[in-house]
């Protein structure tokens, strides 16, 4: 159990010092939990997911480019974008971000110009929706190498990742980097010299609490020895200049399919929320969405209901609050 889902309690407020009540951004919902896991045979449709988003309570929609939802070749040279739009912004709801898929072109393996055509037409997408970050991933999973391959990858990558955040910047949109245990580079000192190495301030860390727990306090699927992070805060704290975009979700450090982590409802995990959202504090006026990920959850409707029932105890919004349709 989270030793803390409530950051309003005694101990977080009271007393000399303590730091000022937290001002709780605007929150989405990301639609993969729709689509992907037990799902899958039976996938949302996009606009049912948008449907839910408004009806309970949601600011707005992070978008799964995974096909039925929203895929930017289905929409090149913007057709259908405006439509899609209003289709969004009629229920209420804002766009936090866009993840779609990069698995044909794998940023360590490909050309940087191979990997900057995809990169266009994604960012193409974000541009007609308004949309201010495009998720990416490294795409391999973790794996043996020589270090001369390793290197090799490791400048390929950092280059397709320099020339994609430059293109993005050019659609003022913000290229954020989601770690997992599943993915290649999932050790803190990797995440960290790859961010510091693309040394682009359009560039930064996707930091999802669920993988952070998973990957860097529990070490799973670093291989050995492990790279271990005391906390979710300390990991955050660490990575805290390239942090753009935030994840929420618990975790209990198991795997899902041996894979990737495992995401649990707030508070029913081990992340300890209250020291991680005072160690993001430095930064958040640039943490303008936080996205609540259920990714792999069965009944994941259920569970984003009640994880945002938790994220609003955590203190006021910024914004007016959102009437809730019934």
């Amino acid at each position: 159990m989270s030793t803390s889902t409530a950051i309003g309690d005694e101990a977080a407020t009271s007393g000399p010092g303590a730091p000022a009540p937290l001002s709780v951004p605007l929150v989405s919902i990301g639609s993969w939990a729709f689509a992907f896991g037990p799902y899958e045979p039976a996938p949302w449709s996009f606009e049912r997911v948008c449907d839910f988003a408004a009806n309970a309570g949601y600011d707005g929609v992070e978008i799964n480019g995974f096909r039925p939802h929203p895929h930017y070749d289905d929409f090149a040279g913007g057709k259908g974008t405006k439509e899609l739009k209003a289709e969004i912004t009629g229920r209420g709801l804002g766009i936090s971000a866009y993840a779609p898929s990069f698995h044909h072109v794998p940023p360590a393996r490909v050309t940087t110009a191979a990997y900057g055509a995809e990169i266009d037409k994604a960012r193409g997408f974000c541009e007609d929706l308004g949309i201010g970050r495009l998720r990416v991933d490294t795409v391999m999973p973790p794996q043996e190498m020589s270090q001369q391959e390793y290197e090799d990858c490791f400048a390929q990558l950092r280059a397709s990742w320099a020339d994609a955040s430059a293109r993005c910047a050019r659609s003022g949109v913000a290229l954020v980097w989601e770690f997992e245990p599943g993915f290649w580079l999932n050790r803190p000192s990797e995440i960290e010299r790859l961010a510091q190495e693309v040394g682009d301030d359009n560039f930064g860390i996707l930091f999802d609490s669920s993988h952070a727990y998973t990957g860097g306090v529990r070490g799973a699927r670093q291989g050995s020895p492990p790279e271990l992070m005391p906390t979710v805060a300390a990991y955050a704290t660490r990575l805290l200049p390239f942090i753009r975009h935030l994840h929420l979700a618990d975790a209990d450090g198991r795997l899902h399919d041996e894979d990737t982590s495992v995401h649990t409802p707030l508070g029913q995990g081990q992340v300890d929320f209250a020291p991680l959202l005072a160690a993001l504090s430095p930064i958040a006026d640039r943490l303008d969405w936080w996205c609540v990920d259920m990714c792999y959850c069965d009944r994941a409707d259920e569970k984003a209901v009640h994880s945002l029932d938790v994220v609003r105890s955590w203190g006021p919004a910024r914004s007016a609050s959102k009437a809730v349709a019934k």
